[in-house]
């Protein structure tokens, strides 16, 4: 990833003040959220399908138990930087069933965890994403990348120091701040009906 050699500003913390937020205090576990799925195209659907059934193998090459601390997957932002935003309301009557790691454009997202490479794709509201699968089955969703490592490749493994892409406002974040949105969903389970099923991941997150 030449050219990608941005570290988060000293200022990320002036960014939260200035844009009005307030320092996290992760508390209880929130309740889980089931984010509205956008309509695909058949064919994007059916990759989304084959994927889907791809994770009961996938899994098997991962411990069993999910992990207890996810770190923080934007170089040189600390926790007490981030905005709780989970459950906020968005467009379109949704709840933000993530957080926002707010970052200057161009700044390292890294895996919060070890796993393997789930899906790389975009979206109209996501942009740029990579998805991780850790232990456990999760599902951790790294959007609104300004771009993606171009040597991610899907199945290959990663660890806490690899580099999934950089911070951007790809998707329907144009108008915002660069940021990342993370997002942690739990096993995917055939019979739920929820495909999925979002976790609060701020009460998981450590500083590195």
């Amino acid at each position: 990833m030449s050219g990608l050699q941005h570290r988060a500003a000293p200022a990320v913390l002036a960014l939260v003040v200035a844009l009005g937020l307030t320092a996290a205090q992760p508390g209880p576990a929130s309740p889980p959220i089931c984010p509205p799925e956008p309509k695909e195209s058949p064919a994007r659907e059916a990759v989304w399908n084959r994927a889907l059934a791809d994770l009961a193998g996938l899994s098997r090459r991962l411990p069993s138990a999910p992990d207890t601390a996810l770190w923080m997957p934007v170089d040189g932002v600390r926790i007490n930087e981030v905005r709780d935003t989970w459950g906020a309301p968005r467009e379109g009557a949704r709840a933000h069933a993530g957080q926002d790691v707010f970052a200057k454009s161009g700044t390292y997202v890294r895996s919060s965890t070890d796993g393997l490479v789930w899906r790389i794709g975009d979206s109209v509201n996501g942009g740029r994403w990579v998805y991780v699968l850790g232990a456990g089955g999760r599902r951790y969703y790294y959007a609104h990348l300004g771009r993606v490592n171009r040597a991610l490749r899907e199945g290959q493994t990663v660890t806490l120091r690899t580099i999934l892409g950089t911070v951007g406002n790809s998707g329907n974040a144009a108008t915002t701040p660069p940021h990342l949105h993370f997002s942690v969903f739990t096993a995917y389970d055939p019979g739920a009906s929820c495909r999925f099923l979002a976790i609060n991941p701020l009460p998981l997150l450590r500083n590195r």
